[in-house]
């Protein structure tokens, strides 16, 4: 079996499985963001119609998953890829009517109190979460009852419990410090007081799955990718992985 090839199991990710592979590397900005969107969907409960908060959404993949998939209708939002690029991404998929992009910085969110019914963040949260100011102000857009939901990398022992292992750290840096377990993300969105029935957990396989990513975009891009493997693979690997908190608004 190739690496592209890989990535299609419809047995594991029957919804992610329909969309080719090289399309969504072509996008990627991390580890396979329709596999993390797919595991975290039940949760969502999500209908058609639901406006949805597609948060930190890259080059757009998630929200054209979420379109099609759930019938949502999406707000793409994020601060570094330009509403350009990803709009011409969503005319391409065919979802340009129910795909909005935005880009706006989410400690300024540019959105109606209660005018997304589900937030969705995928890999991503990472970069602004661990804020204590952030839930507040980020859940002013979610309805009451609203569902929210992310994920992210994580290693374990948490990065505030214990030293960082050096081959994590000369790859990626003080990036590891947002890298946290499922049991400090919870703790800090109880302590919000504004979220209930979070759960949160390690991502099934994550690190596995970060693997056959990184072995199918080489095998598209040609790039090296050999430090990367050498921390899933080695030593580091049963502290590295993804994790997925999902919680309701109060």
């Amino acid at each position: 079996m190739s690496a592209i090839s890989a990535l299609i199991r419809p047995g594991r990710y029957p919804l992610s499985s329909r969309y080719d592979p090289r399309w969504v590397i072509a996008l990627e900005m991390g580890p396979h963001p329709l596999w993390q969107l797919e595991d975290i969907l039940p949760a969502l409960a999500l209908e058609p119609g639901r406006r949805v908060l597609d948060l930190g959404c890259g080059r757009g993949a998630t929200s054209v998953f979420l379109a099609r998939e759930c019938g949502a209708t999406v707000t793409a939002c994020d601060l570094w890829v330009s509403v350009d690029e990803r709009e011409g991404v969503f005319r391409d998929a065919g979802v340009e009517r129910s795909v909005t992009a935005v880009n706006a910085d989410v400690r300024q969110l540019p959105f109606a109190d209660d005018e997304f019914d589900t937030i969705v963040s995928i890999d991503a949260f990472e970069y602004f979460g661990t804020d204590v100011h952030l839930l507040p102000a980020l859940l002013r857009v979610l309805k009451s009852g609203g569902t929210i939901g992310m994920t992210t990398p994580g290693i374990e022992p948490d990065p505030y419990e214990a030293d960082v292992p050096d081959a994590i750290w000369s790859l990626w840096g003080h990036e590891v410090a947002a890298w946290h377990t499922p049991e400090w993300w919870r703790r800090h969105w109880e302590l919000s007081g504004l979220l209930e029935g979070i759960e949160s957990a390690w991502l099934p396989d994550g690190r596995e799955n970060w693997i056959r990513w990184v072995e199918a975009v080489q095998s598209v891009s040609g790039e090296g990718q050999a430090a990367v493997l050498d921390v899933l693979e080695g030593e580091a690997r049963a502290q590295v992985g993804f994790v997925s908190v999902t919680a309701r608004a109060r």
